[in-house]
């Protein structure tokens, strides 16, 4: 009997410790380890957002292969239009990345002459006239043609006082507004993006990265502040780096920047004036520790190639350094770590543009030569609907959702912080004060504590006035008791 309860017993064990395990290994066939960072700024293994659905190729929608896909772009009508850079041609695919439906290897000029692309590099689609805006990189031009191929406009180089003539132009990205103005990545500009106006005048540029100010520069500039005009003219001027990508969200341009050196302005929110909102915020994207390189004896900072902002107001930035994305809210907590630099699927050799919809990330590998499609984890949807509901307003609607994502994983920092907002909100600042603490969030602890001693002394105004009367009471009774032994002991003496 005592052995048939030890075999029983064993089992239980053995099954509890199977069903612990498995949720850890159901995205064991990932190439990465799934990470997150803690209160700390640490590194610390948590459940994945995402996990790879399947990688397309040009044979799978045998088109032949794409050669160097360069960017990718998910129009109005849900259809993705890839700039297949190596091969001239701009490909558009189902919303199910199951069929090209359509090939743009030709245009048609107003004048009926048919021309090329040269090796586009940057595409997208207007809402609002359905044209589609291609950076023409290799021909020096902005095409902008609509679905039948037919060429509406050219954007070339301007001829303006505002652009350097001896610069070359040489668009990378595009992107455009409700309104109709166009933004034009440059690879040789550093001054922000170009902006044109709906007809394809030069506006000048907009959203100019600052300059670092870096230890180096900060003693150029006390130096200069002596120096002759002469010796001052010699000196190598500091630049800002320029943008590398962009997105649009309503009012706001989103700019990103792929220098590994640059660590102020890396990613942007700029409104129309040209502001950048996140300008105050100390904010960091991509990994805290920057990743050491063992073959280039370096370490290695991200550099954030693209940026696309989700339905849900999320913000994906792509990695080009460690070929990963990086998922934030709208107030820039960090959501999901997602890829790697691998050759294994789910991994990368060299990402170059990002894109998403309906929950999903689209990536582009130009050496892979494909496109990596990642699906919401269950744990990915529970985090995004508790995101959702506070970004809504809807905090008390979120508190529970946040509860389920730390019963799935209690390490996990985002939900430390929506906990704690969504009571301070509710008006349980002991609650709010408890999850702030874990989450490191001083600001919401510092208001939690407010609200908490406000009420305090609401419920115990009465008392505490009473106590303070009290001790007035005794503690003048105390000083005349202590004056007269004092007169006492003088009048003994006498």
């Amino acid at each position: 009997m005592g052995k048939i309860y030890k075999r029983l017993t064993a089992a239980l064990v053995s099954a509890v410790l199977i069903s612990g395990i498995s949720p850890l290994c159901a995205f064991a066939d990932q190439p990465y380890d799934s990470y997150n960072y803690d209160r700390w700024g640490d590194a610390v293994p948590s459940q994945a957002g995402y996990t790879t659905d399947r990688t397309v190729s040009g044979y799978d929608l045998d088109i032949g292969t794409f050669s160097s896909p360069s960017d990718i772009f998910c129009s109005h009508d849900r259809l993705f239009y890839i700039a297949d850079k190596g091969n001239d041609r701009v490909v558009v695919l189902n919303e199910d990345m199951t069929e090209a439906v359509k090939i743009y290897d030709s245009f048609t000029m107003p004048d009926g002459s048919k021309t090329k692309l040269n090796k586009p590099t940057g595409v997208c689609v207007s809402a609002e006239n359905g044209n589609i805006y291609i950076a023409d990189t290799e021909n020096s031009r902005i095409l902008i043609a609509d679905t039948d191929g037919n060429v509406v406009r050219e954007i070339t180089k301007p001829d303006s006082e505002i652009y350097d003539s001896k610069k070359t132009f040489l668009p990378q990205k595009v992107t455009v507004d409700k309104a109709g103005n166009v933004y034009v990545v440059l690879g040789n500009i550093t001054t922000g993006a170009a902006m044109f106006a709906p007809d394809g005048g030069f506006m000048g540029f907009y959203g100019a990265n600052r300059v670092e100010a870096t230890a180096e520069r900060v003693r150029n500039y006390i130096r200069n502040i002596f120096m002759s005009e002469e010796k001052r003219s010699r000196r190598t001027r500091s630049v800002p780096t320029g943008i590398t990508n962009f997105d649009i969200d309503g009012d706001f341009v989103f700019t990103c920047t792929s220098s590994s050196s640059q660590t102020t302005d890396t990613v942007k929110k700029l409104n129309a004036a040209g502001k950048n909102i996140f300008a105050d915020m100390e904010m960091t994207f991509g990994d805290f520790t920057p990743m050491y390189d063992t073959s280039q004896n370096k370490v290695l900072a991200p550099a954030i190639v693209d940026i696309d902002i989700a339905e849900d107001g999320n913000i994906n930035c792509l990695d080009y350094t460690t070929g990963r994305v990086f998922q934030y809210d709208e107030d820039c907590n960090l959501l999901f770590i997602t890829g790697t630099l691998a050759r294994q699927t789910g991994g990368f050799e060299q990402v170059s543009a990002l894109e998403s919809l309906d929950g999903k990330l689209y990536v582009t590998d130009n050496v892979k030569n494909n496109i990596t499609v990642f699906k919401e984890t269950s744990f990915g949807k529970a985090v995004h609907k508790a995101a959702a509901l506070y970004n809504e307003g809807r905090y008390e609607e979120s508190l529970e959702p946040w509860y389920d994502v730390l019963r799935r994983d209690g390490n996990y920092h985002r939900a430390h912080v929506g906990i704690a907002s969504a009571l301070l909100r509710k008006g349980d600042y002991r609650g709010a004060m408890k999850y702030a603490k874990l989450a490191d969030a001083g600001r919401t602890y510092n208001k939690a504590f407010e609200g908490w001693r406000s009420e305090f002394l609401k419920a115990h105004l009465g008392q505490i006035i009473a106590g303070i009367a009290v001790f007035a009471v005794l503690l003048t009774a105390a000083v005349r008791t202590v004056r007269r032994k004092r007169k006492g002991k003088e009048t003994d003496g006498k």
